[in-house]
């Protein structure tokens, strides 16, 4: 399959822009082989295509459709009243899309909560679908793909940075404590999101960020066996319904 029209496209605006293709690579997060494949019409740039039209200030859709209303000269991308910037384009994927040489797949635990509140029953070996991550984007997060899972929060303890629902990405091998850092712990059979601050002698403070209806929580001694940290949380998306 070519996808001459949208290579020709991004070459355009390289040139106009004065970037190669290791700027792109940068700039997208995308491999410089992907790129390369984009500017030969070998490949198309879908996945990244909201990082590729901001690397090269253009609209998505006029990158992958060439339409003369969404073109450079004429762009505008609406600002919303906080800053937020509206680009306009999703990419579908499913469990038969291939993966692009750039992804891998990481566990998704579906029937696995990871309690911001009471806590649910510890069982990651339940697995559910997988959810597709870049190499570039588990590089930067400094995440082995091997190490990496998602699972989904339940409860309000986190409010407001994490909400019910919420999906987080963890990294089963960063279990290194960094006060204020967010981590998936075990507490005595319970799977829960926490920020964890150190105490003197050894001590582990739990802390909510709802603090108004979840105090914080103090393990020292031999109450610390209690609590098994299972890794650092690097990522979070948010599921409105």
């Amino acid at each position: 399959m070519s996808f001459a029209n949208i290579s020709d496209r991004i070459t355009r605006r390289a040139r106009e822009l004065n970037l190669k293709q290791k700027d792109i690579a940068e700039k997208t997060g995308a491999s410089k082989a992907s790129v390369s494949n984009w500017f030969s019409g070998k490949d198309s740039p879908t996945r990244f295509i909201m990082e590729l039209s901001k690397a090269l200030k253009c609209d998505p859709e006029w990158l992958l459709e060439g339409s003369k209303s969404t073109a450079p000269e004429r762009l505008k991308i609406t600002t919303i009243e906080n800053n937020a910037e509206y680009y306009g384009h999703i990419d579908a994927w499913d469990s038969a899309t291939p993966l692009d040489e750039d992804e891998v797949e990481v566990p998704f635990f579906m029937e696995v909560e990871l309690a911001a509140g009471i806590g649910g029953e510890c069982s990651l070996e339940i697995q559910g679908p997988k959810l597709r991550f870049s190499k570039s984007t588990l590089r930067r997060c400094g995440v082995e793909a091997s190490a990496a899972a998602c699972v989904k929060v339940s409860g309000n303890s986190m409010e407001p940075r994490l909400f019910d629902g919420d999906v987080v990405g963890v990294n089963t091998l960063d279990k290194r404590i960094i006060d204020g850092k967010v981590y998936a712990i075990n507490h005595s059979g319970l799977l829960r999101v926490k920020r964890l601050y150190r105490i003197p002698g050894g001590g582990l403070r739990v802390n909510s960020i709802n603090s108004d209806e979840h105090p914080d929580e103090i393990y020292q001694g031999d109450n610390l066996q209690d609590v098994v940290i299972i890794g650092r949380v690097f990522w979070h998306s948010s599921i409105w319904s």
